[in-house]
């Protein structure tokens, strides 16, 4: 099968751009002496995790079902970290995790008894760095964030009980969405200024996810020296967990045209939504690239793409193209590996999207379908 004749809506995951992401990471894990995990909260699509596994050093989850999928389908290093867990699932999360990183003190006061000698314990401080600019909703340092423990927190924690840091080896930091090795230089200064002499203590630095390490642009050198430094200067190992970086425009989202609406903007009704189906559209929100296509205006054939929800605000973005888009049409959204089928769902009834692996010699092949018991199963 060819990409052209995979059933719509349907998500291609492209595994030539899928490798070539990952021998770069690999070359800055061997380069900068560090260990990279992929963030399956971005890319949790398991049937690649044997591929992935010969590349990165292993998974990190969010809580318990993303934790089990990393040992179960990865089975290499699986690290957690969740802002609260949850008392019924803690000791399944300390047998399937060689790290597990708390949010708070009260939450490594209560569970340190079950991870001593289990797994190795982490604490997630907050730097206090902001580098989003204009997406405050991805935010970890914004004011009045509840990720992290500030120094004020962590200075009053250990005046009020000076073993509170007892069985902690490592430490972790999470500031960064879609961002090059600037921005974490910035966030790494912070850090060392305020949590330095506790780095030192420690036996591992996690420096988190959002690092763009894929993108064209991406300043790879300046992380290698970044992470070098760190490693010099206080001898520990160090992670990094991007997402993203891992399956960036690695894949694809298949949809065909069924209808054109035409009261006073032209409007193509696709069998993909953003809603369902790429929610970071409307949430970010962003103008996902489209194949073939242009910015409005710029071609001779302007469209607004939208979705057959009810929802109105179900609008992907306007394109233009070089032809007249009817029925029976097939548009390729771009980059649609990462985040989207993580976060997609059923609204209104939905289907949810195909999924298909595209080889390196351009066959497809689709290894999931769904149907109507998927839907009905998630409200019973």
């Amino acid at each position: 099968m060819r990409i052209q004749d995979v059933p719509t809506p349907c998500y291609v995951v492209d595994e030539a751009k899928l490798i070539r992401n990952l021998e770069l990471l690999k070359k800055v894990q061997e380069e900068a002496g560090c260990r990279i995990l992929l963030a399956q909260k971005a890319f949790s699509m398991f049937y690649e995790y044997p591929l992935i596994g010969q590349y990165l050093a292993g998974t990190t989850a969010s809580g318990l079902y993303e934790a089990r999928l990393g040992r179960e389908e990865m089975g290499k290093e699986n690290h957690v970290f969740s802002p609260g867990y949850r008392e019924q699932e803690m000791d399944e999360i300390v047998s399937v995790c060689d790290h597990v990183i708390f949010n708070s003190f009260s939450q490594l006061k209560k569970y340190r008894d079950r991870c001593l000698g289990r797994t190795s314990i982490g604490l997630r401080i907050n730097p206090e760095c902001s580098t989003q600019g204009d997406h405050a909703i991805y935010d970890p340092c914004a004011p009045g964030s509840r990720l992290g423990v500030t120094l004020e927190n962590f200075k009053k924690a250990l005046l009020e009980d000076p073993d509170a840091l007892e069985g902690v080896e490592g430490l972790h930091f999470h500031t960064l969405c879609e961002q090059n090795s600037d921005d974490l230089e910035r966030t790494l200064r912070a850090a060392e200024e305020k949590f330095g002499d506790y780095i030192g203590q420690m036996k591992w630095l996690n420096m988190g996810g959002g690092h763009h390490i894929t993108r064209e642009d991406y300043d790879v050198e300046l992380l290698i020296r970044c992470v070098r430094r760190v490693k010099d200067t206080y001898g520990v190992e160090v992670y990094l967990e991007p997402g993203e970086a891992v399956a960036l425009n690695a894949g694809y989202l298949v949809t065909e045209v069924l209808d054109v609406v035409d009261n006073g903007i032209r409007t193509l009704i696709l069998d993909a939504s953003a809603a369902c189906h790429m929610p970071d559209v409307l949430e970010m929100p962003y103008r996902p690239p489209l194949k073939d296509s242009g910015k409005p205006g710029e071609k001779a054939y302007t469209y607004r793409l939208s979705s057959c929800t009810c929802l109105a605000g179900d609008v992907i973005g306007d394109y233009s193209f070089d032809r007249e888009i009817g029925p029976g049409d097939r548009l390729c959204f771009e980059d649609m590996a990462i985040y989207s089928m993580v976060k997609n769902n059923t609204f209104n009834g939905i289907g949810l999207p195909h999924i298909a692996v595209l080889s390196a010699g351009g066959d497809c092949r689709v290894i999931r379908s769904f149907g109507y018991d998927d839907f009905k199963c998630r409200l019973s």
